[in-house]
């Protein structure tokens, strides 16, 4: 690769991993990471539950399940190089009853044949062995799974970055996008940048950044928020590490499931509503530019209308405790109402196409002189130096 300016637009994990990727295998690249927020690793990267997931549940072939693979090894090889604080604690995902035992078969041939490697399916009392208090039939060991310090993973990256001679500049809001010449122009909160080619990372806004940048947006980005509760200090004895159900075909999102957090404390959830901001992190979060988005994507309206009844109860369980509580007893039928209290949230960075359907797989869409990355939710964090990797490939001849 020749010397060029390459600008990353997003200080998001994915746009850290590739400027590190990038800066080992063009050194004499001059890189720069343009973040909008005051810190990186501010939206998706620093809300999230912190788990290293290991591609068990991703359709085999797909660019999802190859670097889910081969980026949770690369990220634990990263934490132990920079002495980030990581633990492979392993998974159990749980059959809730004999109607799931089927899904959970194919969960362990799909892993299988996606290169996880260890997996054991167990039976009732198999199970109970790795999770004394857990319900349901059956289950399926996943020992590589793990959890980890993001928050700490991305100050690493954008220190390796600076350490090779990059930049990343902060509060630098992208406005403006033009290319004349051969060359973008980059109209930002921090100043005009000049660039050889760019790579949109901006997560929750690389719909908007496409379009700065002449794009057509075939695909929208709709902000889904994750709720969670932590349990009480006194019954987290229930859970030992990681509890997930087994995916349901009929619906698009994983449902609630427990996590063991690095530094100690249980999380317990996500649900999945719509937020009516694409950085709303609280119910009351409301912008009005961001929910008219959404609301005037027609897109939307057809996935709500084949998932209505899944929307609904999304909701209800938002605002119900008990909902919520007994959807997390199908895992772990001992917790109570009362062994819950408010946690945390996140808002996942969903690509829907116009027919209503979710873009299941990581999308990666080159341009002349750029690229951008228009879908990369779970596990895009764990995977996030595979993706720096396959980012850093696709466009090696315009480098």
């Amino acid at each position: 690769m020749s010397s060029k300016r390459v600008t990353i637009i997003g200080g998001g994990i994915v746009g850290l991993a590739t400027a590190c990727k990038l800066s080992r295998r063009s050194p004499d690249s001059r890189i720069t990471v343009l973040e909008k927020e005051a810190k990186v690793c501010a939206h998706q990267s620093g809300h999230n539950s912190g788990v290293l997931h290991a591609g068990l549940y991703y359709k085999p072939g797909s660019l999802k399940a190859r670097l889910a693979v081969s980026g949770v090894k690369e990220m634990v090889a990263f934490c132990r190089e920079h002495k980030i604080p990581h633990e492979i604690c392993g998974k159990l995902v749980v059959a809730a009853d004999e109607s799931e035992v089927p899904r959970l078969r194919d969960l362990h041939e799909r892993g299988t044949k996606n290169g996880l490697e260890g997996l054991q399916y167990l039976n009732g009392d198999q199970m109970r062995e790795v999770e004394p208090h857990v319900g349901g039939v059956a289950g399926l060991r996943v020992p590589q799974e793990g959890i980890v310090d993001y928050d700490k993973v991305c100050e690493a990256m954008r220190g390796e970055i600076e350490a090779r001679g990059g930049s990343v500049l902060l509060r630098a809001e992208v406005r403006g996008l033009a290319l004349k010449n051969g060359e973008w122009r980059i109209n930002t909160a921090a100043g005009e940048q000049a660039a050889d080619f760019v790579i949109n990372c901006a997560g929750l806004h690389c719909d908007r950044v496409s379009m700065l940048a002449g794009e057509k947006r075939e695909v929208r980005i709709v902000p889904f928020r994750g709720e969670y509760y932590k349990i009480r200090p006194e019954s987290q004895h229930l859970v030992r590490g990681l509890i997930y159900p087994v995916p349901d075909p009929q619906f698009p999102f994983l449902g609630v499931h427990f996590t063991r957090l690095i530094y100690g404390g249980i999380e317990a959830g996500p649900n999945a509503v719509l937020a009516f901001a694409r950085e709303g992190y609280r119910k009351t979060d409301f912008k009005p530019a961001d929910l008219w988005d959404a609301l005037a994507f027609p897109g939307l309206w057809r996935f709500l209308l084949k998932h209505k009844r899944m929307g609904w109860e999304e909701l209800r369980r938002s605002f119900s405790k008990r909902l919520f509580c007994e959807s997390l007893q199908r895992l772990v039928p001992d917790i109570r109402v009362e062994d819950l209290s408010p946690g945390g949230a996140g808002v996942r960075a969903q690509a829907m196409s116009p027919d209503g359907t979710l873009v299941q797989d990581f999308c990666l869409l080159q341009r002349r002189l750029a690229l951008h990355v228009l879908n990369a939710p779970s596990p895009g964090a764990t995977a996030s130096l595979a993706i720096g990797e396959e980012i850093v490939k696709t466009v090696a001849t315009e480098l």
